[in-house]
Parts: C-alpha cells; structure tokens; sequence
C-alpha cells in the first residue's frame, strides 16, 4: 500500500519531484537537507572546539577507522562509529556511553570535512540533544589550525549493529 504525502524539510527549501507509479513524491536534494541540518547548528572552528574540548564540551570523532588510521585521531575524541552514534549519544538509550550524561551537554561532531558531522549533529538535536554542534570543515580543519593529532584509536564500542553492548553495561563500565 502506498501513502501520499508530502514531506516539508523546511519552507525555503528548494523541492524536485519524482513521479512513482501515479503518485507524485517531493524529495529534496542533499544540499538542502544539509542547509535545513546546519541552520539548527551553532557550528564551532577547530580553534574553539579545542578550547571546549577541554572540559566544557565533548568531542565526537565519527570518520571511519580508514581515516583516522591515514590521518591520525584527535587526542580526547570519543570515537564512535556512524553506525551506532545516536544508540551511544542519546541519554535515553541503555546503550549510551557513560560520558554521557544529560540533554543539556555541550556535544561536538567532528567527520573529515564536516558534512556528515552536521547531518549527525542535527541528529542528536532531534533526540533532545539541543547544544549538539560540529565542527566547521572537520578534521580537515583541525590539522591546518595545526592542533594536535594523535594515534587513531578504535572505535569507543563495538562496530556494527551487532556490536550492542548490554543495557545499561555502559553506565557499569
């Protein structure tokens, strides 16, 4: 059974639409769904995410294990792989990774160049996460501000779906 229906991203967003066995679909391009994503976001440069980073804010490190081993990590970063990032970030979630702790926390999103990092921050502002934020042009710009880069670390739990920890084992470990 199909459903009509029409979903509105945002008013000014520029919408195509696709004709699928006589029902017409809106759909909207990636670029506008990053522009709607990033217009929630409070997006921070490499500079002040090191300077929140350290205390104030958590910094989320999403790129793949391919990159980091390439490039290198962040020092501090939670690793997290895309996967499995709102399972672990949501304070709802039994599966949650104990750094966090409440709605109101200061989370930064960091992937290679800070596209993906905004579509996951904007993620977690629609789980209740409302100071979620990435970082402008991601690792990218962390290694031309010339921060500091450490080894690539593994993922902080698991890979894959199948990698769930046991609820509420992260609040235990």
């Amino acid at each position: 059974m199909h459903r009509r229906g029409v979903v509105k991203i945002a008013s000014e967003c520029r919408v195509r639409s696709l004709s699928f066995s006589n029902y017409r679909e809106m759909i909207a391009s990636i670029e506008d769904i990053l522009a709607v994503a990033r217009s929630s976001l409070n997006r921070v440069s490499a500079n002040e995410a090191a300077q929140l980073s350290d205390g104030t804010a958590v910094l989320v490190d999403i790129r793949p294990f391919e990159q980091r081993s390439r490039d290198g990590g962040i020092p501090g970063a939670l690793v997290i792989d895309r996967n499995v990032f709102e399972w672990r970030l949501d304070p709802a979630s039994p599966y949650r990774v104990p750094e966090i702790e409440g709605y109101d926390q200061l989370i930064i999103v960091v992937c290679n160049e800070g596209y993906a990092s905004s579509l996951a921050a904007k993620s977690l502002q629609d789980l209740g996460l409302r100071r979620a934020t990435d970082l402008i042009d991601g690792f990218v710009a962390w290694r031309a501000a010339g921060l500091p880069i450490g080894p690539a670390h593994s993922a902080t739990v698991g890979r894959g779906p199948r990698a769930m920890i046991e609820p509420n084992q992260a609040a235990r470990d």
